[in-house]
């Protein structure tokens, strides 16, 4: 089987499996409710948090975060089996290996946010990507989330830490060394995740978008 095709079904598994909409599926069974009527209509974790509770916002975390995760290492699993014969000492984020990874990884966002499941609607890809790139390779993982935090903690807008982690995933690529080849996969999936938080960056312009807090007088979405 040629690299292309391979990376081709990989991709489009990624898509069907990061597209389970697991928040949609927590916020039911824990809390009986459906979380596309209720707050800011996401299926992510922080509509979770404030339509349901922390408990459940911590599961579906989990889930998405892993279903990203998990796919990635059997994709990696499979690539290093098919173009290094499973020797894994080999893997080189530099060659045809890393650039088919980083379109497993764009197929991860966009099966998230694009859900095949839920008519092409979903969530905004943070837990996913987070998880995926944790996957694509770790340190850049660990960086945009660092991003992540560093802006959220102090300011409470998951959304502005969402959306600069985002943006950084590319430069992060570009620091550890991925050719340009690897990068526009990142950054392609880097401009679906902000694209999902369009509304939020609005809000935040505008000095509406609500501060995340799991108190339950918080959780009402704008």
């Amino acid at each position: 089987m040629g690299t292309e095709l391979l990376t081709a079904l990989l991709t489009v598994g990624a898509y069907l499996v990061c597209g389970v909409p697991f928040g949609l599926f927590v916020a039911r069974a824990m809390g009986h409710v459906d979380v596309r009527t209720t707050g800011s209509g996401n299926i992510g974790t922080t509509n979770v948090a404030r339509s349901v509770g922390k408990g459940a916002a911590a599961l579906t975390l989990l889930l998405d975060l892993g279903k990203g995760l998990v796919w990635m290492l059997v994709a990696r699993l499979v690539l290093a089996l098919v173009l290094y014969g499973g020797d894994f000492a080999s893997l080189d984020h530099t060659t045809v290996f890393g650039a088919s990874l980083s379109v497993v990884f764009l197929g991860c966002i966009c099966g998230h946010v694009f859900s095949p499941y839920l008519h092409f609607h979903g969530g905004k890809g943070i837990a996913v990507g987070f998880g995926a790139a944790l996957g694509l390779y770790w340190p850049i993982g660990l960086c945009a989330l660092a991003v992540f935090l560093v802006l959220t903690i102090p300011s409470r807008y998951v959304s502005l830490g969402s959306v600069a982690a985002a943006a950084s995933l590319p430069l992060w690529c570009a620091v550890f060394g991925f050719p340009a080849i690897s990068i526009v996969p990142v950054a392609i999936a880097a401009v679906v995740v902000i694209w999902s938080h369009r509304e939020n960056v609005r809000r935040l312009a505008r000095g509406e978008e609500r501060r995340f807090a799991f108190h339950k007088s918080e959780r009402k979405d704008h």
